[in-house]
């Protein structure tokens, strides 16, 4: 999905957007599996990857919430036969589901799988 726009509630400086959403375009593409609805306002996504990938969406979501607090990133480490692999749930108050609806297609789009 191409022209992503940032909420108002974002505080990220408008020049950093496009490398913000890069990174999480690479961590799409690299990294998630599938990408699952559980309720407005909350999705799911499986990860895996090589070591080192539960750091990398950690860093990535904490600098996310940084600037955009309507976020809450849940991260679960699940086993894996090498690398690392893990669940992500996201989720947003009411006022934000067109965004998170929005990133969620975008990692669908863009996905590993």
């Amino acid at each position: 999905m191409t022209g992503f726009q940032a909420p108002d509630a974002c505080t990220l400086p408008t020049a950093e957007q496009p490398s913000r959403l890069a990174e999480f375009d690479d961590l799409f593409a690299t990294a998630v599996r599938h990408v699952e609805p559980i309720a407005a306002g909350h999705v799911r996504m499986s990860l895996t990857g090589q070591a080192g990938l539960a750091e990398t969406v950690r860093d990535l979501t904490a600098r996310e919430i940084g600037c955009c607090s309507f976020f809450t990133f849940t991260i679960t480490p699940r086993p894996a036969a090498g690398g690392e692999a893990l669940t992500l749930d996201i989720t947003v108050p009411a006022a934000y589901t067109g965004v998170l609806d929005a990133l969620a297609r975008r990692a669908a789009d863009r996905s590993a799988s």
